[in-house]
């Protein structure tokens, strides 16, 4: 699909003579040292909003921590929520940012603008991030989905604007086979279907100009044919795994979406968002969020332990994190309510930093203003970038409006290490 922008920038002269990963990153090449941006992104969407407190941004020993406590990591200096065991040995590849910055309290807005950058606007649905690059960097080889969101909630990520070609192709439990992967008849009938039905359609497409470009009927339907008959649908039978590597992961259907995003990117899948819901601890906080935390737990550092052997972890940005986070006291049944004012994120690959923190939060929990803040827009730009994205490429939306990838800063402290 053709961008919707018909004025040919510096990043598509730089695609077009096969140097696109160069486009539009000036400067910010010397921040990111020699790691060229990655081609992979795997999102690790955590629906509900866990505690900072409980898990990267632990106070152990405050007020707030109401008995929480912490444990030291592979990254010297760096503390992190005790439930987190496994993680702990992977810190040294990770960056945190604990002062990341929201103006929505409100979950499905605050989705929005945590996976799109933007806040949610009537005029118009903007992309979320996973949408943008498949289609900054289209033609990809792969004969399954290029955007992929596994246990989606009803907010996966969507295309906006750029269309639902962008969408994430949406399913459940990978340990579950794909649904409607073989056709109901043998191959050869299957077959006179198809070539009745192409005398149908161009009949019926005579006097009618652009229609199929206005509704993609065919070329989602050849895409379908493709998937179908591909051998590369292999990469979601994670249960074809060796035991040890399934049982590293956590026997849970979060566990096994991370293993089929490993497998996914493998097979050369741009992106692939994993959903962990459950994080909405208005009671009970402590004992819900441990929960959530076992699963997330060995998931994420067997995944980042993975991508590491395979040499796949400098081409492939992970990020893990939610839409805000708790608020620091807790609430008369003992849950944390929602806390835009200062959440944690974790980033790693690519050009991210390892072992390194950003941004500090009050311990007090009085303050709602994080030393070195990061808006949300600027975790976009600064993901985009690592991701061979220029954040301040123009588009031309179905509005009439030209409209930056972000509007962000790209924050040079997060990269390069």
């Amino acid at each position: 699909m053709e961008p919707l922008n018909p004025i040919m920038s510096r990043r598509s002269l730089f695609q077009a003579a096969g140097l696109g990963w160069l486009s539009g990153m000036g400067d910010l090449l010397a921040i990111q040292g020699e790691r060229k941006p990655a081609r992979h992104l795997i999102l690790l969407w955590l629906e509900g909003a866990p505690s900072q407190l409980e898990t990267f941004d632990p106070h152990a020993g405050a007020a707030i921590a109401y008995g929480s406590t912490d444990i030291a990591t592979s990254a010297p200096g760096i503390r992190i929520g005790s439930g987190l065991v496994h993680t702990a040995e992977i810190m040294d590849q990770v960056t945190l940012v604990r002062s990341t910055m929201s103006r929505e309290g409100d979950h499905e807005r605050a989705v929005y603008n945590m996976k799109t950058g933007y806040r949610s606007n009537p005029s118009l649905v903007h992309p979320a991030i996973g949408s943008v690059f498949c289609h900054e960097f289209p033609g990809s080889p792969v004969e399954i989905p290029t955007h992929i969101s596994i246990l989606p909630n009803k907010w996966a990520a969507r295309g906006g604007f750029l269309g639902g070609a962008f969408d994430a192709f949406q399913l459940g439990d990978p340990k579950n086979p794909l649904p409607d992967m073989r056709g109901r008849v043998e191959v050869t009938r299957e077959d006179r279907r198809l070539a009745g039905l192409s005398v149908v359609e161009a009949a019926f497409a005579q006097g009618r100009d652009g229609l199929e470009k206005r509704t993609l009927h065919h070329g989602t339907l050849q895409r379908a044919r493709r998937m179908m008959t591909s051998e590369q649908l292999t990469a979601f039978d994670v249960m074809s795994e060796p035991a040890a590597v399934r049982a590293a992961y956590g026997d849970s259907p979060f566990g096994r979406g991370c293993l089929a995003a490993r497998r996914l990117i493998e097979a050369g899948v741009p992106c692939v968002e994993v959903t962990l819901s459950g994080w909405d601890t208005h009671v009970n906080n402590h004992e819900l969020q441990a929960g959530r935390i076992a699963l997330l737990d060995p998931a994420f550092a067997a995944l980042i332990k993975e991508l590491k052997e395979r040499d796949l972890l400098d081409r492939t940005v992970v990020f893990c994190g939610g839409e805000f986070g708790r608020t620091p006291k807790l609430n008369p049944v003992e849950g944390r309510d929602h806390w835009p004012h200062g959440f944690s994120v974790a980033l790693a690959g690519g050009a991210f930093r390892r072992g390194h923190v950003l941004g500090e939060t009050d311990p007090s929990g009085e303050s709602k203003e994080p030393a070195n803040p990061v808006h949300v827009q600027d975790l976009h730009a600064t993901i985009q970038t690592a991701l061979g994205i220029d954040p301040t490429y123009e588009i031309m939306t179905p509005v009439g409006r030209p409209l930056a990838w972000s509007d962000g800063r790209v924050i040079g402290e997060m990269l390069g290490g």
